[in-house]
């Protein structure tokens, strides 16, 4: 009786594995951070695994952390700050999307203890991409280390089918499990 037990219990594990396995290989991608520019959220060397099922605009959210194509070569990480149709100006280092102040509570610490003010240097979309607004398909993002990172204030919008996918956990080191808010 209790080797009939052990097999089925066996057989099941194996399964919930083998199905584990399969749609973590369809629907993550497993990234590691390069460089600074989403200090303090993830760091350099962090481990993430990457939802790719989230990459279309339905499913982007202003402050998601994603992961796009940012060149054939390279794949950045930002967070997503713009979306279609949205204007966006960063006036004494608040986020005004549409004109209305987007607080980024996840910012607050970093601004407060900043060595160089403000944070977010002042800049409207016209500025830094000569467009009024974020236009169809695409996306504006930002790197939470604004004083150190290569974003759409350089490069651009991002094409929503250039987007990867959502960083959904960031797993080493081990201690950022225990970080995460999801």
């Amino acid at each position: 009786m209790k080797k009939y037990n052990y097999l089925r219990v066996s057989i099941v594990a194996v399964s919930l594995i083998a199905v584990f396995l399969i749609v973590r290989a369809f629907l993550f991608e497993n990234y590691v951070v390069n460089g600074k520019s989403m200090e303090p959220t993830l760091y350099d060397g962090n481990l993430m695994m990457v939802n790719t099922v989230t990459n279309n605009i339905s499913n982007l959210h202003r402050f998601d952390v994603i992961v796009f194509h940012a060149t054939e070569e390279n794949d950045y990480v930002k967070r997503v700050v713009g979306l279609p149709g949205e204007t966006i100006e960063y006036k004494d280092d608040q986020l005004y999307v549409n004109g209305e102040y987007i607080s980024e509570d996840f910012l607050q610490e970093e601004k407060e203890n900043a060595e160089t003010k403000p944070l977010t240097e002042d800049f409207t979309l016209l500025e830094v991409t000569g467009e009024e607004t974020v236009p169809e398909d695409q996306i504006f993002v930002l790197g939470d280390n604004r004083g150190d990172s290569l974003d759409s204030r350089s490069i651009g919008f991002v094409p929503v089918d250039e987007v990867v996918g959502k960083v959904d956990i960031t797993y080493w080191p081990i201690t950022e499990l225990f970080k995460q808010q999801h």
